[in-house]
């Protein structure tokens, strides 16, 4: 037997698993984290992709909005970031009153203060503007409509003044990538715009998810080619585009242009992320890398449909993920009497949201495959998904028949991305 070691929360989880049934343990491919921030993030500036020079782009007297990201996606490690992007600026003559942070809540809730100070630090809190996106606030401006019809709503901020955006390039179930565009749709749009948007998740045509839609998926891809439409109509003067090896470290940053320098982003993490594997097996036990990644079944979802790619049809997944936040948005299990009535599909049709989405989109995979998990969640609201849930390895253990079974470990499932070998 051999002792295997999951983050679990703020925790950890140990399991003792025979080794004669262990195929490999999966983890993305090792990048040395940047040694020096600072000089890596100047030196984007200065030698941008596809984009003149920072310095050039602004000048003395210019408004400037910088949109990050909110505490979902605290893993990119942007504090670490915004002070020397802040302090760039003013060497560029920009004073710090007229710098607005904008968090691209996208519809999640306002980020309170002491969340603030974690994302651009205390100091920056102190000295610049922080503004919570709202995507139902009243004084959202109209720019117009994308050619799929999706009502382009934003946040004034990124329409009244230079915009430049900081995101992280990762994979993402519905996008195929997260980051980019994304700083504008979803990030400052509407709730509107982004119902509009994300319903492409859904087939035209059959009662199931997009198949043009998934991980790495771009060219085709309707929620992606929509996103470019709207963020277009801002045309960012500027993108910082963060890349973290599977360790969580910064290890590579893309600046310049919003589209380009995004893409190419996506490339290297995708290269980074990719595991070949030899074949696929009966077995995935998953993990998320703890806190904040697996603080509710809504950022957990992510894992599940990254590690999907390693098991049989008919197999298994193991989640480890504390979910010490639940489903995560309040409605997430309330999408469970829609399974009772037969109704999902169509009651998501007519009132679109993405932990709707997320919901459904849990359900269809454990109707391909076995979900179980260890969580903190009550067991009987994960029932009706399909999804099994212990509260501790031991009960999971003693539930769980792993005779002449193959298996995968992935510890950090969310930077792992399968690839059965062609």
């Amino acid at each position: 037997m051999s002792k295997y070691i999951f983050d679990y929360g703020k925790g950890k989880i140990d399991l003792e698993l025979k080794e004669g049934n262990i195929i490999g343990e999966l983890s993305g491919n090792t990048r040395l984290p940047l040694e020096d921030i600072k000089e890596e993030l100047y030196n984007t500036f200065e030698n941008p992709i596809d984009s003149k020079a920072l310095k050039d782009l602004v000048k003395s007297g210019d408004e400037i909005t910088l949109v990050i990201s909110d505490m979902t996606r605290f893993w990119m490690r942007q504090d670490l970031v915004i002070p020397h992007v802040i302090n760039y600026l003013n060497k560029c003559g920009i004073k710090d009153g007229d710098i607005s942070i904008l968090i691209a809540n996208g519809t999640h809730l306002p980020a309170p203060l002491s969340d603030i100070e974690i994302l651009v630090t205390k100091e920056i809190a102190k000295r610049v503007k922080v503004i919570n996106h709202y995507c139902e606030a009243k004084d959202l401006v109209c720019l117009g409509k994308t050619s799929r019809g999706t009502v382009v709503e934003l946040n004034p901020l990124v329409v009244n003044q230079k915009t430049i955006c900081l995101g992280a390039a990762a994979h993402h179930l519905m996008a195929g990538f997260g980051g980019g565009r994304k700083s504008i749709l979803p990030g400052v749009a509407s709730g509107k715009s982004i119902a509009q948007n994300h319903i492409h998740a859904l087939s035209p045509n059959q009662p199931c998810s997009n198949p043009l839609i998934g991980n790495s998926k771009l060219d085709g891809n309707p929620l992606n080619e929509d996103m470019c439409e709207a963020a277009a109509m801002v045309n960012p003067i500027f993108i910082i585009n963060l890349a973290m090896n599977p360790e969580g470290k910064l290890c590579r940053i893309f600046s310049g242009n919003w589209m380009n320098s995004w893409l190419e982003c996506c490339k290297y993490v995708d290269e980074m992320y990719s595991v070949q594997i030899p074949e696929k097996v009966d077995v995935v036990f998953a993990g998320c890398g703890g806190y904040p990644k697996d603080m509710s079944m809504y950022q957990s979802t992510k894992v599940i449909d990254n590690v999907e790619s390693a098991v049989k049809p008919g197999g298994t997944i193991i989640l480890i993920s504390q979910c010490i936040d639940g489903g995560g948005p309040d409605e997430y299990f309330g999408w469970s009497k829609h399974i009772e009535k037969g109704r999902l599909d169509e009651e998501l049709r007519k009132n679109f949201t993405i932990p709707g989405y997320i919901f459904y989109q849990n359900c269809e995979i454990a109707e391909r495959i076995k979900i179980y998990m260890i969580s903190s969640i009550d067991p009987e609201l994960l029932e009706p998904m399909g999804i099994v849930s212990f509260k501790t390895a031991q009960e999971l253990m003693e539930n769980l028949d792993l005779k002449d079974k193959s298996i995968y470990i992935i510890k950090k499932g969310g930077t792992v991305i399968p690839k059965v070998k062609e």
